[in-house]
């Protein structure tokens, strides 16, 4: 199948794309202020420039779109072939499709690679994807991303719950926010 749009209107699309303030990052945003956590934005000196970062919790938030950054998406090789399988919310174009399956797997290398760099300067990561911000499942997603801040918080600070072992046995149960 071609592209419906001519190469100036792909164009002009692709250049109105931007990489901050964007709608599932402005979500996110909005939603752990309103849940009173304070942080800053796009942090110059951390490898990556996490979307946010939460110096109290030592945790820096990726807001990844499912396209540019690949959700999902799997890289298999059969014999001497390489397979593509798209996921349910990142389709890979089949116009240029060898382009867009070498960028998208580079996005994919550079965002483990930062995280990596992160985790080792004694950072947690956490990545949340345009899909899990859907109206349907906004709310879930980010009581998840709250939990999971309070959790490493504690965690950081040797807290235990008064409750004792049975409860923190619980919240290793609980699924985290948006962990892949």
């Amino acid at each position: 199948m071609s592209d419906k749009l001519t190469p100036q209107q792909r164009h002009k699309n692709m250049a109105a794309i931007r990489s901050k303030d964007t709608k599932p990052e402005m979500i996110v945003r909005r939603g752990l202020w309103s849940r009173g956590f304070r942080y800053r934005l796009n942090h110059k000196r951390l490898p990556g420039h996490p979307d946010l970062v939460l110096r109290k919790y030592r945790v820096c938030i990726f807001v990844n779109g499912c396209f540019w950054h690949g959700h999902g998406v799997q890289f298999r090789v059969h014999g001497s072939a390489s397979v593509v399988v798209d996921s349910q919310c990142c389709r890979i174009p089949h116009t240029n499709r060898a382009f867009w399956v070498a960028k998208i797997r580079r996005n994919k290398e550079r965002d483990k690679e930062e995280q990596r760099m992160l985790a080792s300067m004694g950072w947690h990561c956490i990545t949340v994807w345009e899909c899990e911000l859907k109206p349907s499942k906004r709310e879930e997603t980010l009581d998840s991303i709250a939990f999971t801040l309070n959790h490493i918080w504690l965690q950081d600070h040797h807290v235990k719950s008064s409750s004792g072992h049975q409860q923190e046995e619980e919240s290793h149960t609980i699924p985290m926010a948006a962990e892949e």
